[in-house]
């Protein structure tokens, strides 16, 4: 057995795909509220996306994909069945405007036609998954077909893709904060719970389990009872926005076996005790190794199941969650979270070689699981806008912002909305204005250059938007005056980092002032991650002394490259030294500097998008409204407020 699923976890299907999340900007716009990555690890395992709508309310849009490629080769029809299955029960974790009825899809399909047979199993396939679709009553609006998956060589050999159809799904979601995750709950003595939504009998044909054997296997399993997969789905949607679920993953590649171990990969020291006796496969492998679809609930009361029953809907409680690290089968089989965990993530670790290099890639597998995330909250600090008396809406306050952008920047609205909750009236400047002469900042007393890729950062990390700068009179000389005048602050974040960096703006020396450097480990990186906040004379994080805040970064040329003494004017530093906790291998773990006035701040993470709750990947404080970040902003207009009295 453990053979097995050691072989099974580092198929690419079932393995972590950490190598591939960490490369990509997974906070961007600011709106992001569920994406890849979960827990106190951080490790890629969400079962569905979801982003706000705005910035006011907590309404949002999730989406989803499923496909079964494997379970398609044996059965055409069970492959689309199930692809649709999947999509489904990846999205049921979001609270849903209507349920099941609120879902849309959209279906690629994948297919090596005008071959022997393959367009008549495009044509079962097709009318399985129109059949499937009818009998939930959710549509299929729109799709892409590519039909040509076949790849012939010079010596006349031809290899077809497995005709897939890969679903997305999409939904409106009532509430962005009650989305359940895939993260064991440490609580001792709180049950797990699966439900087998297929009404299939246990088979293994399709599964992961088959494919380590070499084989496609005899018969896939499906949804045999649409009317009964519906009623579950709904069913789960109105125990999640009754709070009833406290964790939840579904059951797809890899097996419930695997659903188990990665809802307890991401939480340090929570563990399983469970049993295979009300299951009805005829071996512990089949049991465990299936991929029918279902899902996997973490509960500690009765509600959900008493749910269950009164909708007479089938349960097995496999077990209890402990805080062994291990998950004990039927008391005879014992798997070590942490051992397995590393060979879930070592395929990962393998492709990240040819990206990071073996240094960087040996490093981030060593330290993965070594820097969970802490945070350090001021003891007065609510959470609430009222402490701060803020509101997300408010009439014009008379001190004025600017946001300073450039062609290619993505955070100026995140940004624009972070100045204005804590009580800026923001005006949005583009570098045409500057340049022009349209614009002259007289008005303004803080301005903010937001991230994003100016002029694609082509020449680097944002010498392009420099030289916006440098070489345009009008725009030089506004850039003077501004600094020039006692009463006025400056933020750069990201790409305006880089930008005050490059400029010159945070070291007064006669010296060469420090720029910006690629990562270390060569590439873009996108990691949320914690900074700690010294001693500090800041005017935006002076206040913030003391405290570990996460915060996300997306960057690829963020290492401050310092001597010792530019290191006093460090005010936010990573609080990891090793990779990936410090993202780009700054020196002193740099992540923030300051003027030494205290008016001028240029940090590289996105403070700015991580001002709500729901922007934390992983966040411990049930209640709150906003996180600490949004103290930086209202200290900024305080300044200015009390400056101008």
């Amino acid at each position: 057995f453990k053979q097995y699923l050691t072989q099974i976890l580092q198929l690419e299907s079932v393995a972590c795909k950490d190598w591939l999340t960490n490369k990509v900007d997974r906070s961007v716009t600011g709106k992001v509220a569920k994406q890849q990555t979960c827990g106190p690890l951080q490790l890629p395992l969400n079962n569905v996306g979801v982003m706000a709508i705005d910035y006011h309310s907590n309404q949002g849009i999730a989406t989803s994909i499923g496909h079964a490629p494997v379970a398609g080769l044996l059965n055409p029809q069970a492959g689309g069945v199930n692809s649709i299955a999947e999509a489904l029960t990846n999205i049921v974790w979001a609270p849903l405007h209507d349920g099941l009825a609120g879902v849309s899809l959209s279906a690629n399909w994948m297919w090596p036609c005008k071959n022997p047979g393959e367009d008549a199993r495009l044509y079962e396939a097709v009318q399985a998954v129109s059949d499937f679709a009818c009998a939930l009553g959710i549509n299929i609006p729109t799709g892409k077909d590519s039909l040509s998956m076949t790849q012939k060589y010079p010596d006349g050999k031809t290899v077809k893709s497995p005709g897939t159809v890969i679903i997305s799904a999409i939904a409106e979601v009532t509430d962005i904060t009650k989305v359940v995750e895939p993260v064991l709950q440490p609580l001792n003595g709180s049950k797990i719970v699966y439900i087998n939504m297929s009404k299939d009998n246990f088979a293994l044909g399709g599964s992961a389990f088959a494919q380590v054997l070499g084989m496609a296997g005899a018969k896939a399993p499906s949804v045999t009872n649409a009317a009964y997969f519906k009623k579950v789905f709904n069913t789960l949607q109105e125990a999640i926005k009754a709070n009833e679920i406290l964790a939840g993953h579904d059951v797809s590649d890899g097996g419930i076996i695997t659903t188990l171990l990665e809802m307890c990969f991401a939480a340090p020291s929570t563990g399983m005790a469970i049993t295979t006796a009300q299951m009805k496969g005829k071996d512990v492998p089949t049991n465990l190794f299936n991929q029918n679809p279902g899902v996997v609930v973490q509960i500690n009361d009765n509600r959900f199941t008493d749910r269950l029953t009164a909708q007479g809907l089938d349960f097995i409680e496999l077990g209890k969650v402990t805080s062994t690290e291990d998950i004990v089968i039927n008391k005879n089989i014992t798997l070590s979270v942490p051992e397995l965990r590393d060979v879930w993530f070592t395929s990962s670790y393998l492709l990240d070689q040819h990206q990071s290099g073996k240094k960087w890639a040996k490093e981030r597998f060593d330290n993965y699981k070594k820097q969970p995330l802490t945070y350090s909250f001021k003891k007065d600090f609510k959470g609430t806008l009222s402490q701060f008396n803020l509101a997300k809406t408010h009439p014009a306050t008379g001190i004025k912002a600017a946001i300073i952008r450039e062609k290619g920047v993505n955070g100026d609205r995140e940004m624009a909305f972070a100045l204005y909750l804590a009580g800026f009236d923001v005006k949005d400047v583009h570098m045409t204005d500057l340049i022009s002469g349209r614009e002259t900042l007289e008005d303004i007393q803080m301005i903010a250059f937001v991230g994003g890729f100016s002029n694609s950062d082509v020449l680097g990390s944002a010498k392009g938007w420099a030289g916006a700068f440098i070489y345009n009179p009008k725009a030089k000389q506004v850039l003077d005056n501004f600094y020039a005048r006692p009463d006025t602050l400056s933020l750069g974040v990201c790409n305006g980092c880089q930008l005050m960096m490059e400029l010159g703006l945070i070291y007064d020396t006669d010296k060469p002032h420090p720029t910006m450097q690629h990562n270390a480990s060569g590439k873009f990186e996108s990691g949320f991650v914690t900074m700690e906040i010294p001693e500090n004379n800041s005017v935006m994080l002076g206040s913030l002394s003391g405290s570990r805040l996460g915060v996300w970064v997306a960057h690829g040329e963020g290492r401050f490259s310092l001597s010792q003494a530019q290191a006093n004017q460090v005010v936010g530093a990573y609080s990891q030294s090793g990779y990936p906790g410090n993202p780009n291998h700054s020196d002193f773990n740099a992540a923030a500097v300051c003027s030494a006035n205290g008016r001028h701040l240029a940090l590289m993470p996105h403070l700015e998008r991580s001002i709500f709750p729901w922007n934390w990947p992983y966040y411990n404080r049930a209640s709150d409204e906003v996180t600490p970040w949004i103290e930086a902003f209202v200290n900024a207009r305080k300044w200015i407020e009390k400056y101008k009295n």
